[in-house]
């Protein structure tokens, strides 16, 4: 049934006319079913309609409750979010901005655009709120509102607070504390300052120069290691070239040849993994709505430079509805009048918490509105995507494997895609590095969107054993891995590599313990993931007191025989264990502990193997088999 949303904006019989255009001569009905209700949609269409009468909703509760506002039960103004008046300030500049001045609203959101700018002045803000503030100064400059919109005083002291020196050693420009996506958050913040006659160009000249900097010595193959030198390259790693770009692109600078050769290497990264959802990225930290718009960020910036062909534009332009899609359909959640990463099952990074519900649905609209009037002013607002059928057979003259290289030395840093039909498995073999590398969404396991996820904030051992030593230590198969290879012939893909030793996660920052070697292979067919794992005492025997891993899944209604599980309903239909001793199932559908950011899991299967010693090789060997064709959807199923 087409949601209240969709006849409100469109009509009903648009809507339907829109659906069978888009759905015309398709007889796929997993296609039907994952893909959002307004997918055929024009992506300015979803987000005028729906994002800015959202903010509109914000503003003008924000302007009456003040410090008080509080949404789904929970206070913004709690001093947990140090991003949000940054995040006020670019959020609700979209409605001054967007509105014409004989319009009578105009003059009613100016007043209280100025008096919310007072408002926040003396709260806690920094680094992504400070660029968020930056560039909504910006705009409103460009607009002519800057002085009407804040007042004078105001004015002088967010000169003095918005400063990247306050997370940037001014002496040798290197980040106090922070990841290196936050060199782009710098730069992008001395531009601005630029801009507006805060200071000279020296600042945003030599940021961008570390980060060029950054890239050449840990980054080889043109994507952003988040560490110097770990190997911890996720979703932030390819999207971060996007989000200097898109800075480049909004302040008005050159997009040299060699940004424009790493934004090609993400754009091949993200082409590979586009789905009918708007689906995005499925490992590592800080998904959920995040996810989905690092593709819009990157993708928009690509089309824009014109580093996409003609087909890939229109490629991307599709996908981007379908996100926008998803965005007003799934991450909107009308009863809580907000985005939704913490409830019904879903679960985000602590740092993303509930505190921030203010300021995550002004960022992730703005990085909706900002994406798609990018796309608006290169021809594509308010036009029809291809239909499903068109977009389809794209998907599906895919290479059916990739191995993307990351970084190689030591250690070996990589990404392998296998996808079977419209459904794209993601074995990211990387290192999630200080505080990420004993966490499951960087494990060395097959994520695939309602299949297999992590869980944020998360170690229990998903997929991959956890060896507990004699003496306390436990070990995990994951931040140490080389002589990486894949081999495909017709449908199967191999994937082989080997550990000489394993992560410590007794530690914060990855620990080597050489005293056991791993060799694992994986192998991939349509329906089917098998991985077999030879683990092996590297010298003396160890002294083992127990074995443990597990397999969270959405599936449900699993049947033991001995260590294989059939299940009665979702993607996954049968998972079995050799190797260990003992499986169980057990429900977690109330379990936050296996709640991931798409929503909870359903069953997980738990073996173990008690106190043995380790004086010969062990072979751990499981089988994953899932529906096969199947498409992921937009919402777990």
């Amino acid at each position: 049934m087409m949601n209240t949303f969709a006849r409100r904006v469109l009509g009903t019989s648009l809507v339907v006319a829109l659906a069978l255009t888009a759905c015309r001569d398709s007889d796929d009905d997993d296609v039907a079913e994952a893909q959002p209700e307004l997918s055929g949609v024009p992506a300015n269409t979803i987000v005028s309609s729906k994002l800015l009468p959202h903010l509109d909703f914000l503003f003008n509760k924000l302007a009456v409750e003040k410090k008080d506002f509080t949404l789904d039960g929970t206070k913004a103004f709690n001093g947990r979010d140090e991003f949000l008046p940054g995040k006020i300030a670019i959020g609700f500049s979209y409605l001054l901005i967007g509105t014409p001045e004989s319009d009578p609203k105009f003059a009613d959101y100016l007043s209280k655009y100025r008096e919310i700018a007072d408002l926040t002045i003396d709260d806690t803000n920094k680094t992504w709120g400070i660029f968020y503030y930056m560039s909504a100064l910006n705009k409103l400059k460009n607009a002519g509102l800057l002085e009407r919109a804040v007042s004078a005083d105001t004015l002088a002291k967010l000169r003095t607070k918005l400063d990247w020196r306050t997370f940037v050693n001014p002496v040798d420009y290197t980040l106090i504390g922070l990841p290196t996506n936050y060199y782009g958050v710098a730069f992008s913040i001395a531009r601005l300052r630029e801009l507006l006659g805060w200071e000279d160009g020296t600042g945003q000249q030599n940021l961008m120069a570390k980060m060029i900097k950054h890239y050449e010595t840990y980054s080889e193959y043109g994507f952003s290691d988040e560490t110097d030198g770990q190997g911890r390259f996720d979703r932030y790693s390819v999207l971060l070239i996007g989000e200097i770009c898109q800075r480049l692109i909004e302040t008005g600078l050159e997009v040299t040849p060699q940004l424009k050769g790493w934004l090609r290497k993400s754009v091949d990264l993200i082409l590979l993994r586009l789905n009918v959802a708007g689906n995005g990225f499925d490992y590592g930290r800080s998904l959920g709505p995040y996810a989905d718009t690092a593709f819009l960020e990157v993708l928009s910036a690509a089309e824009h430079l014109d580093v996409l062909t003609p087909k890939e534009k229109e490629i991307a332009y599709a996908f981007a509805s379908r996100a926008s899609a998803k965005f007003v359909q799934y991450w909107y959640d009308a009863d809580m009048k907000s985005v939704n990463l913490w409830e019904k099952g879903r679960r985000t990074d602590a740092y993303r918490g509930k505190h921030r519900i203010l300021g995550e649905n002004l960022s992730l609209s703005h990085q909706l509105l900002y994406t798609t009037n990018l796309w608006n002013a290169d021809g594509y607002k308010d036009k029809t995507p291809m239909d499903t059928d068109d977009y389809v057979d794209y998907l599906r003259g895919l290479p059916r494997s990739t191995l993307t290289w990351f970084a190689r030395g030591d250690y070996e840093r990589a990404l392998v895609t296998y996808r079977d039909g419209l459904r794209t498995f993601s074995l990211p073999i990387v290192n999630g590095g200080d505080t990420y590398h004993r966490l499951n969404a960087y494990f060395a396991v097959p994520y695939s969107y309602n299949l297999l996820s992590g869980v944020a904030d998360s170690d229990f051992p998903q997929l991959q054993p956890r060896f507990s030593l004699a003496g306390g230590k436990q070990l995990i198969p994951a931040a140490y891995i080389k002589n990486v290879t894949t081999e495909e012939h017709g449908k199967t893909l191999t994937v082989r590599f080997r550990q000489t030793e394993l992560d410590d996660v007794a530690t914060k920052t990855p620990a080597s313990n050489a005293s056991i070697t791993a060799e694992t292979t994986y192998v991939f067919e349509p329906g089917k993931i098998t991985r077999t794992s030879t683990y092996a005492p590297s010298g003396a025997a160890v002294q083992l007191d127990k074995i443990a891993m597990e397999f969270g899944s959405f599936s449900d209604g699993a049947t033991a025989n001995g260590r294989r599980f059939t299940y009665q309903s979702g993607d996954v239909t049968a998972f079995e264990v050799q190797g260990l001793e003992t499986c169980a199932a057990k429900s977690v559908a109330t379990d936050t502990g296996y709640q991931t950011p798409t929503g909870g899991s359903k069953t997980s299967v738990v073996c173990e193997s008690g106190a043995t010693l380790l004086d010969k090789p062990l072979t751990i060997r499981w089988v994953l088999e899932y529906k096969s064709p199947s498409v992921a959807s937009f919402v777990p199923r």
